[in-house]
């Protein structure tokens, strides 16, 4: 009785464990496009940031730090300069900033498309002439890699 027993269960047993080398290996090509349809490709891991900005543990707030400094730090760039007094009905303008994974930061001035009210070469010669020593700012991260980055920022040029 024993002898059957034993049987048995060694049978059983080797039946069940073949089952277990029958598995199919996922297909590297399938991993790869699940994996990159999982990646929400709008969104980085970090925002890009700066020095101070990065002591915040919170997300949102070192975002909202990062913008306010690029924000703040424009307009006080701009200040400077004679753009109120050569466009006195210019009070904001859009900028929109790219931050390289290298770190190095360019700027656009954004215009209606049916914009013939200003000399938008001269604006954007002004603005690029003005933000040409701007302070470092580090690039965004996705998934552990430095990425290029782009957003508009509204800057007022008037205030009042």
């Amino acid at each position: 009785m024993r002898k059957l027993f034993v049987i048995l269960f060694l049978s059983n047993f080797l039946f069940t464990s073949c089952q277990l080398f029958d598995k199919k290996v996922p297909d590297e090509n399938e991993l790869l496009k699940k994996q990159l349809n999982e990646i929400n490709w709008n969104e980085v891991d970090e925002y890009p940031s700066i020095v101070d900005c990065e002591k915040i543990a919170d997300k949102e707030q070192r975002k909202r730090c990062f913008f306010e400094f690029m924000t703040s730090t424009i307009e006080q760039k701009l200040n400077i300069d004679s753009l109120s007094t050569a466009f006195p009905k210019l009070d904001t303008i859009e900028v929109k900033v790219t931050v390289f994974p290298t770190s190095e930061v360019a700027f656009e001035p954004q215009f209606p498309k049916d914009s013939v009210a200003y000399d938008t070469i001269k604006i954007d010669s002004i603005l690029h002439a003005r933000l040409l020593d701007f302070p470092k700012v580090n690039p965004a991260i996705k998934r552990g890699i430095p990425v290029k980055t782009q957003f508009v920022l509204p800057v007022i040029i008037k205030q009042e």
